[in-house]
């Protein structure tokens, strides 16, 4: 599939614009790879062969879900269910983590978390506990034992209010949490509630973060400020920020080196380097709302608001290599990549 581009250094006019170069070797889908991806409005988590860009099946799930993880077989998903549109649409949303079977394309079954509820953030850990944020309630819930706990396990208040998204060490002995009204990342022991949390102030509206691969600098997008915030992950002091403009909605680590940005009001795709200097942009052609990346390979899968697709993205050289159509407002995802 090739799709028209228009590819940016930082800083500088159009280097490239016309068909985008079939995609080389190293980032050509295999046959059999597989993108399963939430569609917040078509309420459902739906399977595309990646390849062909074929839909191969949809599992249908309570309205508005939003954010998914799988567990480190890739055997099942965990998908939060806010249960409204929008962070700002008015209403209670909904209030339970929906378990689907990956192999079996099905919803297993659902995990009732009243009374905490618009189930928002998700997380999973390297010993496969699962983590589950309550916008609501501003409180993080912990499943020790996801794929048969029926109820959390754990709780730990947030300190915030509107708290929506949140970065996890491997070990899930730290998150972040954003908080989308007070403007604050709080830093929490999700499993020792007893340790006071440790709040910054990076700008305003921060929504995402990541962490560096070390795990010592957690940077974040601070979208009405429009800029890009490195803070150490351990005191929680502001070690630098950018000014970046347009509204970065979401922030991803690429690798040791490399950043990855999508604004939502210029509808692009910006490589920071990890001292937020910007290296390259992308242009979509809709607004890139969620980014998920292939395990091994250096590609991106970029869900689009407005033009319901997603972009397949080579990350070394920044150019979309494929795409496909897919049902309503596409967001998160993940690759479940062919068996050998």
């Amino acid at each position: 599939m090739t799709r028209r581009t228009v590819i940016k250094a930082a800083g500088a006019g159009t280097l490239a614009t016309g068909l985008a170069a079939p995609a080389a070797s190293a980032t050509r889908a295999r046959d059999g790879d597989v993108l399963a991806v939430v569609e917040k409005s078509s309420h459902a988590v739906s399977f595309y062969d990646v390849a062909s860009g074929r839909r191969l099946h949809s599992v249908q799930l309570p309205d508005y879900p939003h954010e998914m993880v799988v567990d480190s077989r890739r055997r099942l998903a965990y998908v939060g269910h806010y249960g409204v549109r929008m962070a700002s649409t008015v209403g209670a949303g909904g209030a339970a983590v929906l378990v689907v079977d990956l192999a079996e394309r099905t919803l297993a079954r659902t995990i009732d978390t009243r009374p905490f509820n618009r189930i928002h953030g998700m997380g999973i850990d390297d010993r496969d506990r699962l983590y589950a944020l309550s916008e609501e309630k501003a409180v993080l819930l912990g499943f020790d034992t996801p794929a048969t706990d029926t109820a959390p396990t754990r709780a730990v208040p947030t300190h915030g209010v509107k708290t929506h998204l949140f970065s996890l060490t491997r070990d899930g002995e730290r998150a972040y949490v954003t908080r989308l009204l007070s403007h604050t990342v709080s830093l929490v022991r999700p499993h020792d509630a007893a340790v006071p949390p440790l709040l910054v102030t990076p700008g305003q509206l921060p929504e995402s973060s990541c962490l560096s691969r070390d795990e010592k600098t957690l940077f974040v997008g601070a979208r009405k400020s429009g800029s890009l915030v490195a803070v150490d992950a351990r005191t929680m002091k502001v070690r630098r920020s950018r000014t970046v403009g347009g509204d970065p909605l979401r922030v991803y680590t690429v690798d040791d080196e490399r950043l990855l940005a999508t604004d939502i009001a210029a509808n692009t795709l910006t490589v920071f380097s990890t001292d937020l200097r910007p290296i390259r942009s992308l242009q979509l052609d809709g607004t890139p709302a969620a980014v998920s990346f292939h395990p091994t390979e250096p590609r991106a899968y970029v869900s689009q608001l407005g033009n319901n697709r997603v972009a397949v993205v080579d990350l070394d050289r920044l150019t979309v290599v494929g795409g496909f159509a897919t049902q309503l407002e596409p967001d998160s995802s993940v690759l479940l990549p062919a068996t050998a």
